[in-house]
């Protein structure tokens, strides 16, 4: 198989023409790992073959912990931006819970004219960018990760934006990870932080808040950033370990569709060995288990 032609400075490549299914799995793992994000672009497959796609990495999740499924098939996620609900924030998929995703697959179903494309950032640039004293000083850093937050925000349909934030956080989870993650295949270092990073342990609210903006500013950074521009039958993998996404609510009125499957993660660890734990809610073992591997370890 011939190298994914890459299409960022720091992150992302490109297969084109190809059915993700026939390429060989090792192949596009280890591509994963250099480029965090692979686009394949006309990909021609449907929710069978993201399904499919997707299980070759290992276990499914469920859809999501809190919202419903696609009709029917209870591990894909719809990413609609009807009624005037954008989840436009910058976030790491679920790391609300203790076993976050391991990657996130996204397919393009319907794209608007103009518009509607997703940002992607590297957070391992985004770690390695910091000057060492805030280097150290993340690495010691433990935040709390909340879905009990404003993630969706209403554009001109608040009452809509309130029903939704109601099936968002009908179950409520607090998690602490460590604010610089250790990435389990590879060993670099990344900011595990994101929208729903929302207190850091330890600190004050107001404290938290500056110092997240801080690191999150490295993160966004243009050069750390991919814009995928999307076109129907696209389709979408990255690590959900060491990045993170945006959806800009840039496209008005105009329908855009996506459909989301993830792989079930493991627990992350930070620089001193140490894992993350819940401080409220379940082991969200409804949504996801542990990888096989990690569950027969343990």
């Amino acid at each position: 198989m011939s190298e994914p032609r890459p299409i960022g400075g720091r992150l992302g490549a490109e297969y084109t023409g190809a059915d993700p299914n026939a390429l060989p799995l090792e192949e596009i793992n280890a591509a994963l790992l250099k480029h965090r994000v692979l686009v394949f672009r006309d990909a021609g497959l449907d929710d069978e073959g993201q399904l499919r796609f997707a299980s070759r990495f290992g276990p499914l999740t469920k859809a999501h912990p809190t919202v419903p499924s696609v009709e029917g098939q209870p591990d894909i996620l719809p990413v609609r931006g009807e009624e005037g609900i954008r989840s436009n924030t910058w976030h790491t998929d679920v790391t609300f819970i203790r076993t976050p995703p391991r990657l996130s697959t996204l397919r393009a179903l319907v794209v608007p004219a103009h518009g509607g494309n997703t940002l992607i950032a590297d957070s391992a640039a985004a770690y390695r960018d910091l000057p060492e004293p805030l280097r150290e000083f993340a690495d010691r850093l433990w935040a709390v990760h909340t879905n009990d937050y404003d993630y969706a925000l209403p554009r001109v349909n608040a009452d809509k934006a309130a029903e939704y934030r109601q099936v968002f956080t009908s179950r409520r989870y607090r998690t602490a990870h460590p604010v610089v993650r250790v990435h389990p295949e590879t060993g670099e270092r990344g900011l595990f932080i994101g929208g729903f990073a929302q207190k850091l342990v330890g600190l004050s609210g107001t404290e938290s808040r500056d110092i997240l903006r801080l690191l999150q500013a490295y993160v966004t950074r243009p050069e750390n950033v991919l814009r995928v521009q999307w076109n129907p039958g696209d389709l979408v993998l990255f690590d959900n370990r060491i990045t993170q996404h945006y959806a800009p609510d840039d496209y008005g009125d105009q329908p855009r569709v996506l459909h989301r499957v993830t792989v079930a993660g493991d627990v992350p660890v930070g620089v001193t060995g140490d894992t993350s734990y819940i401080i409220e809610g379940d082991d969200a073992d409804h949504y996801t288990a542990l990888p096989r591997e990690e569950a027969l370890a343990g």
